[in-house]
Parts: structure tokens; sequence; C-alpha cells
């Protein structure tokens, strides 16, 4: 971790580190999400948002996301103007894991956003 790094959450399988070197809150995942963890994640994103629109989130340091981590990233309750998170450096997994379910064009287009 940097100096520009502040740690968010840690467990046994995930690190959520905070950048803030932006005027947009961007966050970097490491390691492993699923049920056991995602609920916390959720939060922990919440909480990250600092008052801004959005935030920024780099899942390209996951090593593994089943379906409960990735509905907590694409937010396909809320309508696409009101989801406030965007996705970078998604993997090929990760996206075929939203293309199965029908959230990669959600997802993609909250990036876009």
């Amino acid at each position: 971790m940097t100096d520009m790094e502040r740690l968010l959450y840690e467990d046994e399988q995930l690190r959520v580190t905070l950048r803030a070197t932006r005027p947009v809150p961007a966050v970097t995942l490491t390691g492993e999400v699923d049920v056991t963890n995602s609920r916390a994640l959720a939060h922990t994103l919440e909480l990250s948002r600092q008052g801004s629109t959005h935030i920024d989130v780099d899942t390209g340091a996951l090593t593994f996301i089943d379906l409960s981590g990735i509905r907590v990233l694409v937010l396909p309750t809320l309508p696409p103007a009101q989801r406030w998170i965007r996705l970078h450096n998604v993997t090929p997994s990760q996206r075929r894991l939203m293309e199965l379910v029908g959230w990669f064009h959600e997802a993609h287009q909250q990036a876009l956003s």
C-alpha cells in the first residue's frame, strides 16, 4: 500500500483500498468476493462515496467473484441514472459472469456515464 492509499476493509479473502489522488473516490479490490464478504463490500463501497455522485472501482486484481459480488458492483435493482459505481479493469471472467446474467450491458453503461 502506498502513502496515497488507505485501507478501507480487509478480511481473509478481500482487501479494499481507496486511492486519495483523484477528486472521485477510486477503490481497488484485491482477492476474492463471495457471499461471505459481499455485504461488507457493499457497506464499504457506500462509505467510500464520501458524498460523491459516483466512485470508480478497479476489479482487475480480483481472483474470484461470485454472483453476490457482481450484484454489489452492478447495482441491478437501481435505475441506470441512480447507479453510482463505475467499473474499471473488468477481467474476461468477470465480464462473462455479467453477460451470463444479463448485466454486462448495464455495467458497461455505468462505466461510460
